[in-house]
């Protein structure tokens, strides 16, 4: 009788109550809110590209994925949706873009914004732009991924720019298509400690071609391309 009722006891003192449905749900979002939060800080982060400026690289429609870690370690210090910043970029570890490189970084009048360009300058060289040509420290560099939609002029600074020199920290930023960009030509140098990440690959792009949310084709050829 008394190893039944022993039997009974431990059985109850075992026995844990089952959580709610609701709150097992609660949970389970939270946990997933949180990691995609640290994914999207220190790891990777999808962008869309609204504008023309980077063709023929980046097309208007294209969905890219940007690695935040490429140039550095930052210090989470905005909060998202509010574009509210709490204290001055901090970055360890910090390392300096290759000439070419595609940047996402925040848009220096703005930093609510985001922008996407490539860096063509670095820093302590001195840049100068002749009739659409590009020449660092006085010699004319090549420019594979220049797209020119114009013929060079005499207008500044879109086609004659500089020379001027590139402050430490700082990168020069140019979009490919050249005459339909708004770069460091028109409002200056890029703080190094302003880049969001390294532009990598295309996971969709989507061609708008009216004006119902349907119209419109996927660009099946651009799906997982790098961006280089």
């Amino acid at each position: 009788m008394s190893n039944k009722t022993a039997s009974k006891d431990i059985a109850e003192e075992t026995e844990k109550p089952e959580k709610g449905q609701v709150r097992e749900l609660i949970e389970a979002l939270l946990v997933a809110f949180l990691l995609a939060m640290f994914i999207r800080t220190f790891f990777v982060q999808a962008f869309k590209i609204p504008s023309g400026s980077m063709k023929e690289t980046l097309q208007i429609g294209d969905h890219i994925l940007v690695t935040k870690y490429s140039y550095g370690v930052h210090v989470p210090n905005e909060i998202i949706g509010l574009n509210m910043r709490l204290f001055s970029d901090i970055v360890f570890f910090e390392e300096t873009p290759e000439r070419y490189d595609v940047l996402v970084f925040k848009f220096p009048r703005d930093e609510s914004k985001d922008y996407i360009k490539r860096v063509i300058g670095l820093p302590g060289e001195v840049l100068e732009i002749r009739m659409q040509q590009v020449y660092i420290n006085g010699k004319k560099i090549e420019d594979p991924f220049a797209n020119h939609t114009e013929s060079a002029g005499f207008e500044e600074p879109r086609d004659n720019f500089g020379p001027v020199r590139i402050p430490e920290g700082h990168v020069f930023m140019m979009g490919d298509n050249r005459e339909n960009s708004q770069d460091s030509r028109f409002w200056g140098f890029l703080d190094i400690k302003k880049i969001r990440g390294k532009a990598r690959r295309i996971y969709w792009s989507w061609e708008t071609t009216g004006d119902c949310f349907f119209c419109g084709d996927v660009r099946w050829g651009r799906l997982f391309n790098a961006i280089e």
